[in-house]
Order: C-alpha cells, then structure tokens, then sequence
C-alpha cells in the first residue's frame, strides 16, 4: 500500500499510523545536493526499493535510494503488516497460463515469498516485531468454500504448505463462528512494517547505500550511454533505474513516468487499531494470533500486533467524515465477528493508497536500457514486493530473463484514467452486493 504524496510534507497535521506511534525513531536522511555518479539509482524507499537495493549491494553494486518524502512515510510504513504467500485475485494457473514458464517462476516466488522475507528477517536480526504463526483466509459463503478449496489445492499441488481447515478448527482458530472453513499457510504471518522498512534500510546504510530522504525525481532522461535522474537540489548519473514508486507513482510528479502511473488505480484504504485487547480475551480470540483476512472483495481483515492491539481496516464508499465512519464500520464488524469483545475502543485511525491493476496481475517492466518498474500487488506487497526484489537485482546485474520470475509487460495506461480512479471507489456498493450474492 502506497501513500498519497503529499503526506509527509503535512505529517504534523496527519493522523499518525499505529506503526509511527510504536516503533523507535528511524535515522534520518538528508536531501540530495549536487551530483553523483552511482551504479544503480533506485527512486522510491519503499519495501521494493530497499530489498532491491540490498541484493544489488550484496552483489557489490553501488547503489542510491531517492525517496520523495521520508523513509516509512509511504505505504510500505503504514500498511496492515500482513504477510501473505498468495495473491489477491490471480490463482497460480491463471499466472502460468498467462507468463508460461515466467508464470510458473513467479509462482514459485509467491509460494516462497513469506517464508524469504522471515528467512531475510532472521538473518538480517532485524526487530519488526515477526510473528510467523501463519496467514489464515476464512470463506465468508459456502461458495466461497468451494473457492478456497479450490485454491488451497492448487498451492499445495505446487509445493505451499497449505491446508483447509474444517468448522470446528476455524471457529478455534478465530474464535468466532462466523466463517465455516478456510486455508490456513502457516508461512506467513504478520510484522510492524514500519520496523521492517527501517531494518532493510538500515541493512542497506551499512553496506554503503547512499540514501537521500526528501529527494523526489523529477527527470529521468538518457544521458549517452547512462542514465540520468534529476532531484531538485542534485542529479545522479547511473548505469542503471528503477522505478519503485507503486501506487504513488503519479503523485510526485505527473510527468516522470505517466504510462505507468496511469496503468494503475490508487484506491484508498484505511487501517484501524483497537486499544489493547486483554490477556484473558485475547486467548479467545485468534488465540494463535495468525494474520487473518477472508474471501470478501470487500475485504474483513485483522491481527494483533505486539502489544494485543487489534489491526483490522477497510473501505469507504465516499471520502467525507473517513475517519469517524470507518471506525464504526470496522466497530460493527468486529463486534458481528467477535461478541466477546464488545464494543471496541479505537487508539489509531489512518489511510493509505493501494495500487490495483485492471487485471489483478504484479506488473513489471523494462521502460529502457536497464531501466525497470514493479507496481501494482493489488493489497500483498509486503511479501511480494520484498521477494521481487531479488529479481529486480539479478535484472540490473544482466541475468538472463528466462532464470527469472519476473514476467515482463508494456505499460497499458486506463483509459479515462482520471475519471475511472475518481469513480473507482463506488464500486464498492457493488462488491458488498456479490460479496452477499456469489456466482454459484
């Protein structure tokens, strides 16, 4: 999930995140000033910039992150922290149907791509708060069922350690009766993405990253045989680009790569925190404290994080008084849920924007010589995009295409794409409506 640009610059007026509240300062980073000549430039210090940019380092390369704001401020900060093996939409036979054998590879990857990043966590030591007690996707119909069914064996037949859980589990495993079954991955799990973020940077400065904060591109131009990127006060000269700005790839600058900012459509999410849910509740309630988020296109989500703050979120159908109406949306839902808990009591209300492709695939593309963009994970770019990054850096060093995951596309700009992204929030009336009505 990616931020509107804009937010850091008025981060005193912003409702703060959970994750800002709770985690440690981050060291900060100065603007870029003058110029310098590097490796490989990476624009955008999200979870896709920083693992690229640690792969490129560990290979020797020389590396910069440019990041328009501040490091966290964006969605890979302010994000859920769900870490999630699968994709939103797109079963593993639609991507092998799609990409052949890249489709085949990129399954591979996203089967992996939980158990890589608590795998990148322990051998990083980086303290993001991980919990791997698995990721579970209750169905909310018994169409649905089928669905989930159908998906678990899918994952499994290609090697995921999946499995479907009956009534009675998941009523254990939830606390609740309100979902009859589900798929239950034990390899993923949750993190404080903004401790996360900052661990991978942190990894990054040490092995020599020069990173620059409040440092937005503004150029991208081809410079002989090298590129250039140019910042308000500086410029880089580099051998190679990537583009790592996801759903805020339009917001910074309309004009720095326009195809693919408008072949995406930001679409606003919020997240809300309970206050701390007590000891003797919190063992009734997902007492194995997995990550949890079902079959709905509008989606239930929920987890605890460290401190037994209950993190759930959703959707509005229209912008005015969010805050407020999402609380007692999310209110009603958990208490529908979990009775138990009565009614909740919220510490923290923020928002964000997630990039949706038309088609619910991960785009990625090559824009030039060495020049290269992942967007689009569609609500499961913290696993996603962290594993990517692996092949963004085999990318940039010159490997071959056909070893990697990485299925490569044009960007197909929305047509209308302004007025699709205006309307694309009153879709969701429609959602809940077959949310309550699936296809038989």
């Amino acid at each position: 999930m990616a931020l509107r640009a804009q937010e850091t610059s008025k981060s005193e007026s912003e409702p703060k995140s959970l994750w800002h509240a709770v985690s440690p300062p981050g060291k900060r980073m100065a603007p870029l000033q003058g110029s310098i000549d590097i490796d490989v430039a990476i624009i955008g210090g999200g979870y896709t910039g920083f693992s690229t940019a640690l792969h490129l380092l560990n290979s020797g390369a020389s590396v910069c992150i440019l990041e328009a704001n501040t490091i966290g401020s964006g969605g890979s900060g302010r994000n859920n922290g769900q870490v999630i093996p699968v994709l939103s939409r797109v079963e593993p036979e639609d991507l092998e149907r799609h990409y052949s054998e890249a489709g085949e590879r990129l399954v591979g990857l996203v089967r992996d791509s939980a158990e890589d990043l608590f795998q990148l966590v322990r051998r990083e030591n980086i303290a993001c708060e991980a919990e791997q007690t698995g990721w579970f996707q209750p169905a909310h119909t018994v169409a649905h069922s089928i669905l989930c069914e159908k998906r678990n064996a899918a994952w499994a037949a290609r090697g995921a350690p999946c499995r479907m859980l009956d009534a009675t589990e998941t009523s254990n495993l939830l606390g609740s009766n309100a979902w009859d079954c589900g798929m239950l991955n034990p390899s993923g799990g949750h993190i404080n993405p903004l401790m996360l973020l900052r661990g991978l940077a942190q990894a990054c400065d040490k092995r020599g990253a020069r990173i620059f904060e409040n440092s937005p591109a503004h150029t991208i131009i081809r410079s002989g045989q090298r590129w250039q990127v140019t910042t308000p006060q500086g410029s880089v000269l580099c051998n190679a680009v990537l583009l790592a700005t996801n759903a805020y790839s339009g917001e910074i600058s309309s004009t720095l790569a326009p195809k693919v900012a408008r072949s995406i459509i930001p679409v606003t999410s919020w997240q809300v925190s309970t206050k701390p849910i007590d000891e003797a509740l919190a063992r009734q309630i997902l007492p194995q404290r997995q990550a949890v988020s079902d079959t709905r296109a509008d989606l239930r989500f929920f987890r605890y994080d460290a401190r037994n703050n209950l993190v759930s979120g959703g959707a509005l159908a229209l912008p005015f008084n969010g805050a407020k109406r999402i609380k007692n949306l999310i209110g009603r839902r958990l208490q529908k849920a979990f009775p138990q808990i009565g009614k909740p009591v919220f510490s923290h209300v923020w928002s964000g924007l997630v990039a949706i492709t038309p088609d619910r695939y991960p785009h990625f593309h090559q824009l030039g010589p060495n020049y290269w963009s992942a967007v689009g994970f569609n609500g499961r770019g913290v696993a996603l995009s962290v594993a990517i990054g692996r092949e963004l850096a085999k990318a940039i060093n010159g490997a071959d295409l056909k070893d990697l995951a990485l299925p490569l596309s044009a960007p197909t700009p929305v047509r209308f794409h302004g007025l699709v992204r205006a309307m694309a929030r009153t879709a969701l009336p429609y959602y809940r409506w077959r949310d309550k009505h699936p296809k038989k």
